[in-house]
């Protein structure tokens, strides 16, 4: 197995909502496996706090996925910083889970515009950076989608449509950019143990998969030689709590 600590010498990476859950443990993997991190989350103080937590090569910046120039702003940033951009991991996210009858036209568009639209928005200011990255080796997309962006679920009429859509959108990436040399992987999880719709981790989740899991897929992944791509990656815990 590759050297972690090796692997990302040089190279830098964007992870939006990597304030804590399954962004703050990717950045925290690829921080440690030797890349240059940005992180962004919509609350300041959050992400200011896990940058510093994480350490050195972490940047902590304040940024709502829902805002294209915003973002186009922060990844100019971190590409004049850090000479360029070689991993983007697409990871902020949102849930407003009620009865469609009862759903309100402003849950509806929070969830769309951050799962869904942000997600796009994500790549598309990414994109040049990455396609110099790919002409060196690098240029690989990740974007976090769910086993609800295939199995539908009563009061998810939200959830379950911005990641039908993630679906979608990542195996069009997939399709588009491979041309390119740029990779793309969309994980689609099960019951994970994060922060997720105001939920705590406990001792009470440890049958759940841990964020460091999917950091885990990442690093390993990107060991991955270039002629492979595993484009979709469902993730379900081996023993499901039985209620």
């Amino acid at each position: 197995m590759t050297d972690q600590k090796k692997i990302g010498e040089g190279k830098s990476a964007f992870v939006t909502g990597g304030s804590k859950g399954i962004g703050y443990a990717v950045a925290q993997a690829l921080a440690g496996a030797g890349y240059n991190v940005t992180i962004t989350s919509r609350n300041e103080d959050e992400v200011t706090g896990a940058a510093a937590q994480i350490g050195h090569g972490i940047r902590g910046v304040m940024c709502d996925v829902r805002d294209a120039k915003a973002l186009q702003e922060e990844i100019d940033v971190h590409t004049g910083i850090f000479g360029g951009l070689d991993v983007l991991f697409v990871n902020a996210g949102v849930g407003r889970f009620s009865n469609v009858k009862d759903m309100s036209i402003e849950d509806w568009d929070t969830v769309l515009e951050t799962n869904l639209s942000g997600a796009f928005y994500t790549v598309k200011a990414a994109l040049p950076a990455l396609t110099e990255s790919a002409k060196n080796g690098g240029g690989y997309i990740f974007l976090l989608s769910s086993l609800a962006g295939k199995n539908p679920f009563a009061g998810g009429a939200a959830y379950n449509a911005s990641k039908f859509g993630m679906n979608g959108l990542s195996e069009v990436l997939m399709l588009d950019l491979r041309g390119d040399d740029i990779k793309v992987t969309q994980f689609m999880p099960g019951s994970v143990a994060t922060y997720f719709n105001g939920h705590t981790p406990s001792d009470a989740d440890a049958w759940k998969i841990q964020p460091e899991d999917i950091a885990q897929l990442t690093i390993d992944l990107l060991e991955m030689p270039r002629r492979t791509l595993p484009s979709r990656v469902e993730v379900r815990p081996s023993r499901p709590d039985k209620k």
